[in-house]
């Protein structure tokens, strides 16, 4: 397990977020925390520590009157800690090339791929062709339907697609992908404990890097993900974490994961 942090930006500032709050519409997002650093502070901040593999997200789209600044928050973090941290929000085939010349060691991709709820097999070719599978990470936000499966989600999380995450599934798109970041979408931003099923759907797999985003809000949590995971997944921590206001501290966070 290593720890994969986060740098969120929105509107302009790093802030963690409920999730399934956020809205294009007036760039409206319910706020867990608004930090007063910028990004480029976490950015070296995480560098000083050696830990590599966050990610930093533009939570604002191309269209938003906020996006400029988001982006050149982002370019600030990339600047301070070059080949040390990924990217996502908004990447596309005509903008990832800029993100990783900035230095970013990989783009990660969501909407572009995932929208209006099916899964863009053309746009990943284009996206993987122009970058490289080495450089590309695989965004699957996912939510549990009423037969149990869990099934990769698009459009701000609100339209199922009928891709139910599996070991199949999983291999098939690694040949686009050099990791994946999984959201569980129903406890993202709650703080609220772990999707323990997709957990282990996860851990049972392990062939590339995972990194699992959702509920951990405790160090209790943090142990459960570790079991059900076999020990095979990255984690990333935002609104319970130290740093953005919540009560597991970051330190104690490091020891847990290189234990």
């Amino acid at each position: 397990m290593e720890f994969r942090p986060c740098i969120d930006i929105h509107n302009g500032k790093v802030k963690q977020i409920v999730g399934s709050s956020l809205k294009d519409a007036g760039d409206q997002a319910e706020e867990n925390f608004v930090s007063t650093q910028d990004a480029a502070f976490y950015a070296d901040f995480y560098k000083k520590d050696g830990i590599s593999g966050g990610h930093i997200i533009l939570l604002n789209p191309a269209g938003s009157g906020y996006y400029e600044a988001t982006k050149q928050q982002a370019f600030a973090a990339l600047l301070a800690y070059p080949g040390g941290l990924q990217v996502g929000g908004g990447i596309h085939a005509d903008n990832a090339e800029e993100f990783l010349q900035k230095g970013a060691s990989h783009v990660i991709v969501t909407s572009y791929v995932f929208s209006d709820g099916r899964v863009n097999y053309r746009n990943l070719e284009q996206l993987q062709h122009r970058v490289g599978r080495e450089h590309l990470v695989l965004d699957l936000s996912c939510r549990k339907k009423e037969d149990g499966g869990y099934y990769i989600v698009t459009d701000r999380w609100q339209k199922f697609t009928d891709e139910k995450v599996t070991h199949d599934l999983l291999d098939h798109l690694m040949g686009y992908a050099d990791e994946f970041l999984i959201h569980a979408v129903d406890v993202e931003g709650k703080a609220s404990g772990i999707e323990t099923g997709l957990v282990s759907l996860l851990g049972t797999w392990g062939k590339i890097p995972v990194t699992y985003a959702g509920g951990v809000g405790s160090f209790d949590d943090l142990a459960l993900l570790k079991e059900k995971g076999e020990d095979h997944l990255n984690v990333t921590i935002g609104s319970a974490l130290d740093l953005f206001g919540g009560n597991m501290e970051y330190r104690k966070v490091l020891d847990f994961v290189r234990s």
